[in-house]
């Protein structure tokens, strides 16, 4: 019977997953860092399939530690870095472009150009959300504006878009949850 609950970490600078016992007691623990892309000053970029690969990785081998197979595995839960963006083909699952990480600055002047119109209140009131790059939509528009092909894709409906846990929900279940 299933009786353990993994953890996957997924944070900014590497991935971790830590398994418990049906008491909570940690049981065993993986840890990988991945590189970090500085493509321009403020810029910062991972590549999601290194995201996806070193999760997996430290997912096994925290089960090959504590002696488990994923059959033992009563629960999952997935913590991640925030607001980094993947956009990412819906039929190969090829990523359209690098994450765009939470840190990464440069939809800044897509968020200056929006204040400037006089559009940071009436965004604020529809999603509760301040208006800075931190957040997914300007990094969402900046693919679309710069990725040759994606807003075509994407108004055929051929591409997915979410934060670092739905491109590891995705994954995990092979494509069949987003």
């Amino acid at each position: 019977m299933a009786k353990y609950i993994i953890a996957l970490d997924q944070g900014t600078t590497g991935s971790r997953a830590i398994i418990f016992n049906h008491n909570g007691t940690i049981v065993s623990t993986a840890s990988k860092e991945f590189r970090q892309i500085y493509p321009k000053p403020g810029w910062v970029e991972h590549n999601p399939r290194e995201i996806w690969s070193s999760q997996i990785e430290v997912a096994k081998v925290a089960l090959d530690k504590a002696g488990l197979e994923a059959g033992d595995i009563a629960a999952l839960g997935i913590t991640n870095q925030r607001e980094t963006t993947i956009v990412w083909d819906k039929k190969t699952g090829k990523p359209v472009y690098n994450a765009i990480v939470w840190q990464c600055r440069r939809t800044a002047p897509i968020c200056d150009q929006l204040k400037k119109k006089g559009l940071a209140e009436i965004i604020q009131k529809k999603t509760g959300l301040v208006v800075d790059a931190y957040f997914s939509g300007t990094k969402i528009k900046w693919i679309l504006d710069n990725v040759s092909g994606v807003r075509g894709k994407a108004k055929k409906g051929e591409v997915l878009f979410g934060t670092v846990d739905s491109w590891l929900i995705w994954n995990l279940t092979k494509s069949k949850a987003h």
